[in-house]
Parts: C-alpha cells; structure tokens; sequence
C-alpha cells in the first residue's frame, strides 16, 4: 500500500520560497508518476505541477517559472520548489500518485494515492 506524507509547508511572506516534500512508502517511487494539487479554501482542487517516472515536468500555467517539481528516486522523494510566492498560492497542498506506466495527468481522478496536505500560506 502505497503512503504519501508531505512536508515543508508554512507562513512565508510575498516573493520568498518554499519547499515543499512528499515521500512515498510502501512501494517504490520510479514506478509512480507524481502530481501535487493544491485547495484555496472555498475553492475546488486544482492541478499545480506533475512529474512523470522519468523525470519530465509538468505545470499549470500559473505557476510556469516560479514553480520547479523534481524527484529522487534514491531518497524516496518528490520536491516542489516555489518561488517567487503570491498570495493566491496561499492553500492547502497535496501529493498525489499514480502508476508510471499510465502517465502524467491534470486531472485528481486520476490519482490514485494522496497525502494528507500541508498548508501553505503567503503574507502581502
């Protein structure tokens, strides 16, 4: 059974970082694709950036070149690198996996697995 457990959430101020980590226990890591997803409250989940088993990134437009998703698979692990943070980054921030043979997807449902969340929060 796979596990997901995120970390590295807090208060950050407007244009600092964060990074955030998800690590996967039960199974091995290079056989999942990987997505983070964040929830603003009163706001639906929505799709922030995606990895695929073989490294190759993917993200939602409005966080293109503030956000970087990375993974090692020696460690285990899955890295959202934020930058450049804005208020509306400000959410609830979840990991989320699903088998690398099917690919990287946009959508939660395709998930299979979750972390419980990290909450993010950016002062102005």
């Amino acid at each position: 059974q796979v596990q997901l457990v995120e970390s590295g959430g807090g208060l950050v101020q407007a244009g600092g970082s964060l990074r955030l980590s998800c690590a996967l226990s039960g199974r091995t890591l290079s056989n999942y694709a990987m997505g983070w997803f964040r929830q603003a409250p009163g706001k639906e989940r929505e799709f922030v950036a995606a990895i695929s088993w073989s490294g190759s990134p993917d993200y939602a437009d409005s966080v293109k070149g503030r956000f970087a998703i990375s993974r090692d698979n020696a460690k285990s692990t899955v890295y959202l690198q934020m930058s450049n943070l804005k208020p509306e980054d400000t959410a609830v921030y979840y990991c989320a996996a699903r088998p690398g043979v099917l690919g990287m997807s946009h959508r939660e449902y395709h998930y299979n697995y979750w972390g419980q969340g990290t909450q993010v929060t950016v002062s102005s």
